[in-house]
């Protein structure tokens, strides 16, 4: 993590490095009459030129505001683009202190021969609309957009927190061909700051002294930002402030890929968070500091710790739930555990914290996950286990950027032990003890203990989750191909699979089985342990498939994985700058028979064989055999990786290649 230290003592650097200025309303006809886009003339639409800057300034309050203003210039290629046209910029409005949104200069152009029209946006373009409770949402409507337009708006946004600083995105889902950022900040204050590694950024640097003007000298405080700084009366106050301008050119627009947590993880971005203040006359003040400060005031906080000690409410549900029984540590683990996913239902809130409290969600049988899992961990504590919450960032959520208990927006339970730590969340009705659900498997989450230390704990499953499939089928001499299929899951498989199925009528799951399985027509379907959740889900069923093979003259062409084989490499991106996720280590197991048909004799088939990468990080083996009138093949693919970093990238696509070249070859049948 990098800090801008707020020091007068800068070396003054010049900004003469960003040599294109760009101005709202300097649009010219060439922009217009391009057809496509240079780089990538795929897209839909582009940013010719975006700028944001933010600086300091201050309220009729007299206290200190966040200012941003972003001005942008996109062209429009193809109808697709129209959405582009849409703009949206969420604040916040919650209490006293609201965020601001004003739009201005908001114009569409379109080229009428050699003539450039310009169409303003009028009133009924603009509106708000409520995203959430505390959360509003600015919208505007570019007017007269079609292919070849091009659409400028500028928007500035007032904040009263200063903590929170806008997040500046050099990449998006269009190419960009020039982004530029410049953020001001005052002596004061000192931010962290972290600018992703993903492409390419410039950077300058500058010092100067500037003038600011405030007025009723009645401040609300907050972050220690005002009283000291201002004098008990209209005026102004001079400070330095440094400059950071960051610049890029040419930035691809970020497309996404086959395994890929969160594809926002990944954007080219700037990204900074309060450290600390240091005012006139006022001792310094630290926001930003290091986890044992961090835990310490979660803990602490009435809506999380103190949720923690509640038990009363429970106590004689819980005793009488155990009584009597000998149980060992996992079977108390999971009658505990049971009970609690089996009554309650989750909201769909996401928060660490609770928001009705844990008494409430109990007698009313709802809750947020805070909620939810914060009783879990109670109850589990009471029984004498040793159980601690553990913060999470989900997968929609993003990465942990900063040390800050704003990064966090879940929480589920820890089961310490020697031998690790077993996960819990009871949440999912689908859930069982020593599986999160993939919303929460992303990569890291932190452990709070009784003692206030916490640590990091790494939240990617190391077992490999299983699906076995066996066949037994039955070919015949025009191609087609009759038999029965029994396909087992375990552990994330399995829930994957609850997941998916029992939310689903049964009429529909299997249609849509029978198109992922080549359009084979499904009969006799059963399923077996799908509510009993220490057991792994298994489903039989027969099938028909009219086209199985291909019957060229008089020899028959047979795929030896049939319809399990893969049909393409999904790894097609030359390069690759984030890690490949997995979401969880797998094994898939294929035990297939093939009985030939009558009057046929095997002329070839493909020899057995393994493909991995180095260290086994993925292994694929192929075992075929002839055995009288059947070929039978046992058949494997190990992905023994949770996640995989980019550096393995090259390899990977390769294994894929090798994969589905071995897939790919032929049984063939002769006629005797």
């Amino acid at each position: 993590m990098k800090n801008i230290t707020l020091l007068i003592a800068f070396t003054f650097l010049s900004f003469g490095a960003f040599a294109q200025k760009f101005e709202l309303g300097n649009v010219s006809i060439d922009e217009l009459k391009e057809k496509a886009h240079k780089e990538d003339p795929s897209a839909p639409a582009a940013v010719l030129y975006e700028k944001g800057v933010t600086y300091f300034d201050f309220d009729s309050s007299g206290d200190w505001i966040i200012v941003t203003d972003v001005e942008v210039r996109t062209k429009i290629y193809t109808k697709e683009g129209y959405s582009h046209a849409n703009v949206e910029i969420p604040y916040y409005t919650k209490g006293l202190d609201k965020e601001e949104v004003i739009f201005t200069d908001v114009v569409t152009y379109n080229l009428n021969g050699d003539k450039i029209e310009k169409t303003k946006l009028k009133n009924e373009g603009e509106f708000k609309e409520n995203y959430s409770v505390n959360w509003h949402v600015k919208k505007i409507t570019l007017p007269a957009v079609k292919e070849g337009s091009i659409i400028e708006y500028h928007y500035q946004k007032k904040s009263p927190f200063i903590r929170n600083i806008p997040a500046w995105y050099f990449q998006g889902e269009l190419p960009v061909n020039n982004t530029e950022y410049t953020i001001k900040i005052p002596q004061y204050f000192t931010y962290n700051r972290i600018l992703s590694p993903y492409f390419p950024i410039k950077e300058e640097q500058d010092t100067k002294k500037t003038t600011r003007i405030y007025s009723n000298p009645n401040p609300k405080g907050g972050y220690g930002q005002s009283s000291s700084v201002l004098k008990n009366e209209v005026g102004s106050v001079v400070f330095y402030e440094i400059i950071k301008k960051y610049q890029a050119e040419n930035v691809p627009a970020l497309k996404g890929e086959h395994y890929v947590d969160n594809i926002k993880n990944y954007l080219s971005f700037v990204k900074h968070e309060l450290a600390k203040t240091n005012f006139p006359n006022q001792e310094e003040k630290k926001y930003a500091s290091d986890w044992d400060a961090v835990v310490k005031s979660i803990y602490n906080d009435e809506n999380f710790g103190r949720e923690l000690d509640e038990k009363s409410y429970f106590e004689d549900d819980i005793r009488a739930l155990v009584a009597g029984t000998n149980m060992t540590r996992d079977e108390l683990v999971a009658i505990i555990y049971n009970y609690v996913r089996d009554r309650m239902t989750f909201n769909k809130e996401f928060k660490y914290e609770c928001t009705n409290g844990v008494k409430k969600a109990y007698a009313e049988k709802t809750g947020n996950v805070a909620e939810i899992n914060l009783m879990l961990i109670a109850m589990l504590r009471y029984a004498g286990l040793n159980v601690n919450p553990i913060l999470i960032s989900t997968r929609a959520n993003g990465h942990v950027s900063f040390v800050n208990r704003t990064e966090f927006n879940y929480v589920v339970a820890g089961l310490e032990s020697q031998n690790g730590i077993v996960f819990l969340d009871a949440t999912s009705k689908n859930g069982v003890p020593g599986l999160l659900p993939i919303r929460a498997l992303n990569v890291t989450g932190r452990i709070i203990r009784e003692n206030l230390s916490s640590a990091e704990v790494f939240l990617t499953p190391d077992i490999n989750s299983v699906e076995n499939n066996i066949v037994m089928a039955n070919l015949k001499s025009d191609g087609s191909m009759d038999g029965q299929i029994r396909t087992q899951y375990f552990d994330y498989n399995a829930y994957m699979f609850r997941e998916a199925y029992l939310d689903t009528n049964q009429d529909s799951y299997i249609s849509k089985r029978e198109k992922e399985l080549g359009n084979i027509i499904i009969s006799d379907y059963k399923l077996t342990n799908d509510k009993e959740y220490d057991k792994p889900v298994t489903e039989g069923f027969s099938f028909q498939n009219t086209a199985a093979a291909d019957v060229i003259g008089d020899k028959i062409y047979i795929s030896p994985m049939l319809f399990y084989a893969i049909n393409g490499n999904p790894f097609k991106q030359e390069n690759r700058t984030y890690p490949v996720d997995f979401i969880y280590p797998h094994q898939d197991r294929y035990n297939i028979s093939i009985t030939i048909p009558e009057g046929y004799m095997i002329e070839t088939m493909p020899e057995s064989a393994t493909v991995a990468m180095e260290g086994n990080i993925c292994t694929f083996r192929f075992n075929i055999a002839q055995r009288g009138n059947q070929i039978q093949m046992s058949i494997s693919n190990d992905v023994n990786v949770g996640r995989l970093n980019p550096e393995y990238y090259n390899d990977l696509k390769t294994y894929f290649n090798d994969m589905l070249k071995k897939q790919n070859e032929k049984i063939v049948l002769k006629k005797l």
